[in-house]
């Protein structure tokens, strides 16, 4: 048998061990945790009534979504939102078309909840747009200082109560062209009007309509009136004004300006922004605001259905 080859000199360093491998010689990379992935509930309804939900990846829409498919997503959330807030309401508290009128024009820059708190002295006082139409300013100005800027309040109700006197016999018309010609009316409080008192179809795009919409990029618009035309595209006329009443409830109660309770959001798998808020069911559960969170909510005598509903009355002004 041939004899077997002589292996190869093992090379030794400069101490006497033997020179590592190439492989061995590689440093060491540490292992790189997984990037971790913001979720969003399937139904999140389900933490603002008892058990935390379970997670899955939120459905953000993507950026080229198409006009079909926003109509869709845009009409899905109004459902979800209906079967969360099927007691939406108007928050002002009134019980005619002139009331409902003066209430909303007051609650420009303060919270209903002052409006209503303010009202009752007011219309006890001045119960027809006669009477206000001929009260003394000064004396209108004490009984609206809670509500701020209460000199140019006054001016604006004593004026839309002349107006109402003089050119319409003292009723409120249920037209857009004449309510939006008196002082202190515009597209918004007309709408309010003509949805609540007439029955008559409308958005109300205020403050927080205008946040949630862009938020659920329903729109990039930042105007109110072009707010309003974009998301009426949206919907059929006949769903306006309840619209309205859905996305302010959810912007009141959950859907917050600084801090949204996203894990206690019911449309979260449809919102391209969860994740904005607190996403941790437990601690934005702790973040519901009224009927939501036990607390009163904003009128003096709500409508049954939000009592029903485990909603509980305001407080009357100095009351508490």
């Amino acid at each position: 048998m041939a004899k077997a080859a002589k292996r190869a000199p093992v090379k030794k360093g400069a101490a006497g061990k033997k020179a590592p491998s190439a492989r061995s010689a590689a440093p060491v990379r540490k292992a790189v945790a997984p990037k971790k992935v913001t979720v969003a509930p399937k139904k999140a309804t389900a933490a603002v009534r008892k058990a935390a939900p379970a997670k899955t990846l939120a459905s953000k829409p993507p950026k080229n979504e198409s006009r079909t498919a926003l109509v869709r997503r845009a009409r899905r959330i109004n459902r979800e939102l209906a079967e969360v807030y099927p007691y939406a309401h108007p928050e002002l508290d009134f019980e005619n078309p002139f009331q409902l009128l003066v209430a909303t024009v007051l609650s420009a820059q303060t919270t209903d909840l002052r409006v209503n708190q303010t009202t009752p002295g007011l219309f006890a006082r001045y119960p027809t747009p006669e009477d206000l139409a001929a009260a003394n300013p000064e004396e209108v100005e004490e009984i609206l200082r809670p509500t701020g800027f209460f000199r140019a309040k006054t001016k604006s109700v004593i004026g839309l109560s002349k107006a109402l006197a003089e050119e319409f016999g003292g009723e409120v018309p249920g037209r857009l062209e004449d309510l939006v010609k008196l002082p202190g009316v515009g597209r918004k409080t007309a709408f309010v009007v003509l949805g609540n008192a007439f029955g008559r179809p409308g958005l109300t795009v205020d403050t927080h309509f205008q946040r949630l919409v862009r938020r659920w990029q329903w729109t990039e618009e930042t105007e109110p009136d072009k707010i309003e035309a974009a998301v009426a595209a949206l919907f059929p006329k006949s769903d306006w004004t309840m619209l309205s009443h859905h996305v302010i409830f959810h912007g009141r109660r959950i859907c917050h300006a600084r801090k949204p309770a996203c894990g206690a959001c019911p449309i979260a798998p449809l919102c391209p922004a969860y994740g904005e808020g607190e996403t941790d069911p437990e601690k934005a559960k702790k973040l519901l605001k009224y009927e939501k969170g036990g607390f009163p909510g904003q009128r003096l005598k709500p409508p049954q259905s939000y009592l029903d509903a485990g909603g509980r009355p305001a407080p009357p002004q100095g009351a508490g």
